[in-house]
């Protein structure tokens, strides 16, 4: 399976490597041409606002949005914000999933934190998973054909899914943990849907 990671702004590269390490053949996608083949899409994490210029620059938007109709995407941190329908502010989205979001909802760079939680989705379950939240957003609503994920101990919610699509708050890529770029790569191979 061959799949892309988003390399307009942010850190794609961390993305890239990890999908290598779990043998995945990567391309890094700038142009619209660069999502043929692709099984799956990640759009990594980085300035929302600077990735949805970049996307409407590269006239990559509406075939981005496209292709998510009917392939794996996942949004990490700036890649969730682009992913929702509604964040509160106007920018370019891609509206794929039924999810409303709060941008940089933990504060400044310097409320960056970790936190290990439990995710029992992913394979094997255990050890808890370290979560790496920057200047992350939190999903505050989940309607439609989403469904929340996973959440922190107080409730906020930060990763849902809807189908094939995937949005996390936080940073699995700065990570050396692949579970969840391997969960990625199973839910792009599988037939789930909506």
């Amino acid at each position: 399976m061959k799949f892309g990671v988003l390399a307009l702004q942010g850190d794609f590269r961390e993305h890239r490597i990890s999908l290598e390490k779990l043998g995945a053949d990567v391309t890094e996608v700038r142009l619209p041409a660069h999502l043929d083949g692709l099984s799956g899409l990640i759009i990594p994490g980085g300035e929302s606002t600077a990735i949805g210029k970049l996307m409407v620059a590269y006239k990559l938007l509406e075939p981005i949005r496209q292709f998510g109709k009917t392939h794996a995407i996942w949004g990490t941190c700036a890649g969730a914000i682009l992913l929702a329908k509604n964040v509160g502010k106007d920018q370019p989205l891609l509206g794929l999933m039924d999810i409303t979001i709060q941008r940089n909802a933990f504060g400044r760079q310097i409320d960056s934190f970790e936190i290990d939680l439990p995710v029992p989705f992913l394979t094997p379950p255990q050890p808890d998973y370290q979560l790496t939240f920057i200047r992350g957003p939190i999903i505050t609503e989940v309607h439609g054909n989403a469904r929340p994920l996973l959440s922190l101990p107080d409730g906020r919610i930060i990763a849902a899914q809807q189908g094939k699509l995937l949005a996390t708050s936080f940073h699995p890529e700065l990570t050396e943990d692949l579970r969840f770029h391997q969960y990625f790569m199973e839910l792009a191979q599988s037939g789930y849907a909506d």
